[in-house]
């Protein structure tokens, strides 16, 4: 990696000190989970009087807060890294790869000044005091334990319409190829009165989209109540003010009866079921520590349709995990042929440090995962247009999200897409940025959908 020599940070104008304060940049990298972090980290530090910004250019400091999932992302963070400290820059590295390396990276870069953990993010701003008075500072916990709730400063960064709400923090399960409850910690969920206070605020700010998230959002709860509650807390927020409500990370075992019933009977909740599945043969669930997905069969899927017809479902899949033989994925091609799943993403194994899966036996040659990856994608491909073809000449709402000044076409969002991972909605006709309207689909395409509006939404 690059050396350099620290820039001279001015320091920060308090009582104590009347010098300028540094011009402080903000780099966001890793899931959703990682973006409410970085925008509470953004909101602590514009509360503390620091003009913080996306223009990386002009600042002294950049704040980098990094993904460690897997190997792809560890890549793009360690990359976008080396990039900042050849530009000169110095550098607080937060979020998950400062958890997972800590020490390695304050001693491979020189331009990194701070290692903030996932869980040390509400430090944010005492790091960055500490790090202009000259130290270098290491802020992370072993085991992660904050929870961030509606008290904490929030400065988001998504589209005015679309807010994520973190209900609960880390996992309780041991998966064999993850390392969230490493980088993470155990499950901690906020309580309903707190997520229904900030989903209040996040609805007087005119958010039209409000996705639930946390690593399991089907056991929101069970570590507060000593039960899952989300079928309570889903009921909860059908009184406040928000117009889409979607939840994200649904565990099939954990849609019982009663959380399919409020998915049903709770109007602003979307019917879309995101099911991180990672694959179908017993086999490889069990090498993949995954005994609670035994039963998620087709039998099963078969009656969450049931119980919610208009349901878009997504899933997740992990090809080539050690073990997984040709049948092992001809299995998968066989599920995904029958279930025909709206979305799938497709991910090649990745062996990451600190997982049992890293050490299992007979790894699979990354070039027959991701070969096999290919193939699963290609198999979806005509699955996905189909399952968009019978969306066409149906109307439905659209959430407007951004306009092309040079055509003046709009895109959004009808329900069955979620944001960033789905298709969009090209949408012509009258409608304003930010609204809802009612429109037309007329043509599906691979992964998006035409429409023109029926209404415009309002003024």
């Amino acid at each position: 990696m690059p050396t350099s020599h620290p820039l001279p940070l001015a320091p920060a104008a308090t009582s104590r000190s009347r010098g300028r304060r540094p011009t402080v940049a903000f780099a966001h990298l890793g899931c959703e989970k990682n973006r409410v972090d970085s925008e509470h980290m953004l909101g602590l530090l514009d509360a503390a009087g620091y003009g913080v910004s996306s223009d990386e250019t002009a600042a002294d400091l950049v704040v980098v807060n990094t993904c460690s999932f897997i190997q792809e992302a560890r890549q793009e963070s360690v990359s976008t890294l080396v990039r900042l400290a050849e530009e000169g820059k110095q550098l607080i590295i937060a979020g998950c790869l400062a958890q997972h390396f800590q020490a390695e990276l304050l001693e491979a870069l020189p331009e990194a000044r701070a290692v903030v953990g996932s869980g040390d993010y509400q430090h944010i701003v005492s790091v960055l005091e500490r790090v202009v008075a000259g130290e270098r500072v290491q802020q992370v916990s072993a085991v992660p334990t904050f929870l961030a709730d509606e008290h904490v400063p929030r400065k988001r960064t998504t589209a005015n319409a679309v807010a994520y709400l973190k209900v609960a923090e880390g996992c309780d399960y041991r998966c064999a190829f993850c390392i969230i409850p490493h980088l993470r910690g155990n499950q901690r969920s906020r309580s309903m009165e707190s997520i229904r206070a900030e989903a209040q605020q996040l609805a007087e700010q005119g958010v039209q989209e409000l996705i639930l998230i946390s690593q399991i959002t089907t056991n929101y709860g069970r570590d507060r109540y000593g039960k899952p509650m989300l079928a309570e807390l889903l009921r909860m927020l059908g009184a406040v003010a928000i117009p889409w409500i979607r939840v994200h990370y649904a565990y099939p075992t954990g849609l019982t009866p009663q959380v399919l019933a409020a998915f049903r009977e709770t109007p602003n909740v979307l019917p879309y079921l995101d099911l991180p599945l990672q694959h179908s043969h017993p086999e490889i669930l069990k090498a993949m520590n995954r005994p609670w997905q035994a039963d998620v069969n087709g039998a099963l899927l078969d009656r969450l349709r049931r119980q919610l017809p208009d349901a878009a479902i997504r899933t997740t899949l992990i090809v080539g995990f050690p073990g997984e033989t040709e049948a092992h994925f001809a299995h998968l091609e066989d599920f995904v042929q029958q279930q025909r799943f709206d979305h799938v993403g497709v991910f090649a194994f990745s062996p990451e440090e600190g997982a049992p899966a890293a050490s299992l036996p007979n790894p699979v040659p990354q070039a027959v995962a991701e070969a096999r990856r290919d193939r699963l994608m290609q198999l979806q491909q005509p699955i996905a247009q189909q399952r968009n073809q019978a969306w066409v000449g149906r109307v439905a709402p659209v959430l407007v999200e951004e306009e092309d000044a040079a055509t003046g076409e709009k895109r959004g969002r009808c329900s069955r897409f979620a944001p960033e991972v789905d298709g969009v909605v090209h949408l012509q006709g009258p409608a304003r940025v930010g609204s809802l309207v009612q429109a037309r689909i007329t043509a599906a395409h691979l992964y998006d959908l035409e429409a023109v509006t029926v209404d415009h939404g309002g003024p």
